[in-house]
């Protein structure tokens, strides 16, 4: 082979390894972002106005108040959250009234040791005496049966939440 030839494989070849080495940086980025609307990830929704006393959750979208269904409902209260399958079947948290966070990260109520369940996965909490969950973004969905949710759905006791490999639900 000629000199030249040899060269211009080399570059080639150099080229090549730093195409993979970027592409590998950016998929670990991406699966290492704990925001929901980071760059890459989902596009972001636009905003909805914030109902009075619901905090908002790392600028996800805001909850809409519930409608007369939600309220209507009396069938008992919840007084915790049961993880029904998966890894952890069987830990129960109490509902305090405040926001559980289920994923991943360290920082979550509900730690999933779970490949498939993002590091913010979804949230459970009560608004106007009713539950309600939310995907926060997750790359494999949440699901109430064979359904995948989006945005803000109430919750019912009872019904089960699959995120990743576990299903979580409200019990009285």
């Amino acid at each position: 082979m000629s000199e030249l030839t040899f060269t211009l494989l080399r570059l080639g070849y150099l080229v090549l390894l730093w195409v993979f080495v970027l592409t590998a940086i950016g998929v670990l980025r991406r699966d290492l972002s704990t925001r929901a609307g980071a760059p890459g990830r989902r596009k972001r929704r636009a905003a909805v106005p914030q109902p009075a006393g619901t905090p908002p959750l790392g600028g996800q979208q805001p909850v809409p108040p519930p409608g007369p269904r939600a309220a209507s409902r009396g069938a008992g209260t919840p007084t915790r959250l049961v993880v029904t399958a998966g890894p952890l079947q069987g830990t129960s948290l109490p509902l305090t009234g405040s926001s559980i966070l289920i994923g991943r990260s360290p920082g979550s109520t509900l730690v999933l040791d779970d490949d498939y369940s993002s590091s913010r996965h979804a949230r459970i909490f009560p608004q106007g005496g009713q539950w309600f969950v939310e995907d926060l973004g997750s790359t494999n969905g949440t699901f109430i049966g064979e359904q995948q949710i989006h945005g803000v759905v109430p919750l019912s006791p009872g019904v089960g939440v699959q995120i990743g490999r576990s299903v979580v639900e409200l019990q009285g």
